[in-house]
């Protein structure tokens, strides 16, 4: 195909790639992966802010006949009240990452909002491919939702959500409890996700070799994931949600993403395919972002923007 001109990344943007260039490749492959994972991911944050929040580490059942998982929670100190949640499905490509790989934002909801956040640990890819961290993931959620009594949350007001590939595994659990008769979701909240293994849009073509997690990097993760599978014609939705012919019956959904990063076009069509279903989803495509833009470039002005309108969006859903 003919790759035409790749959209232009916001000034305030462009020049924190040129910084971030030095520690960020574009592209990640099999062979950088170990070092990658011997790196800090991100800074270890002070989860508690100062003792405004409570923070709890449990290990819970994990799916049938599979290890354990471990949930981070974290709920406003001194709430005696169930609160609502949102369950984290943490980023990093399917194949980096922990429960506390937390957007700096989600801690300021708790704060702001008065809600918890139960952040799940899920097996990784390659060493654990699908059906591994979606069925962590899901398992996680059922056993919130079971428990919510215990941790202090609201079972009738849980929001799926996460950044990446944590945004696509919060899609394929939103989807699981949609077939299964799961936990009743109020929200979907998505932000890049990583949605189409297929990796074939014109936005993979025209970010390849540019910004953050390119299409040789999305390659990698959906290999290591799936195998030889990955871009077949026997992909399920529940590892790549984009592969879903129904999006009927879904809770209502956010979606945000960059206009200059390899996940647009996927995200765009997901959003589409929910309104041609019938139902509600919120698209924000942020001129110039790339690839998780508002996290490792917070004070740039549309950084700004796309926080205020995620945490705009969760008022409107919990009607705080």
């Amino acid at each position: 195909m003919t790759v035409p001109t790749p959209p232009p990344f916001d000034p305030e943007l462009a020049a924190a790639l040129t910084v971030m260039a030095e520690f960020i490749p574009p592209s990640l492959t099999m062979e950088t992966l170990p070092a990658l994972r011997d790196a800090p991911f991100m800074p270890e944050e002070d989860f508690t802010r100062g003792g405004a929040i409570d923070v709890t580490e449990l290990t819970v059942p994990g799916p049938a006949g599979e290890p354990d998982i471990s949930l981070l929670v974290l709920r406003p100190a001194g709430e005696t009240e169930p609160v609502p949640a949102l369950y984290n499905i943490h980023g990093g490509g399917m194949i980096l990452g922990t429960n506390r790989l937390i957007p700096t934002e989600m801690l300021d909801m708790v704060v702001e909002l008065k809600l918890a956040v139960v952040s799940v640990e899920y097996r990784l890819a390659p060493e654990h491919p699908h059906p591994a961290p979606v069925e962590d993931s899901y398992a996680g959620l059922v056993w919130t939702a079971k428990h919510a009594d215990e941790i202090g949350v609201d079972p009738g007001r849980i929001i799926v959500a996460g950044a990446s590939a944590g945004g696509g595994l919060a899609a394929a659990v939103a989807l699981l409890a949609r077939d299964r008769g799961g936990p009743a979701l109020i929200g979907q909240l998505l932000i890049c996700p990583m949605l189409d293994d297929r990796n074939d849009t014109v936005s993979s073509h025209q970010m390849a070799g540019l910004g953050v997690w390119d299409r040789t990097s999305n390659d990698t993760g959906w290999t290591a994931l799936l195998g030889d599978r990955r871009g077949g014609p026997d992909v399920s939705p529940y590892a790549a949600p984009a592969r879903a012919a129904d999006l009927s019956g879904l809770p209502p959904a956010f979606v945000d993403v960059g206009s200059a990063e390899t996940f647009r076009d996927e995200d765009v069509a997901y959003a589409t395919g929910i309104w041609q279903s019938g139902g509600v989803a919120e698209l924000h495509v942020w001129p110039g972002g790339f690839h998780g833009f508002d996290m490792m470039a917070p004070q740039a002005a549309i950084s700004q923007e796309a926080k205020a309108a995620r945490l705009r969006w969760l008022r409107r859903i919990l009607g705080a």
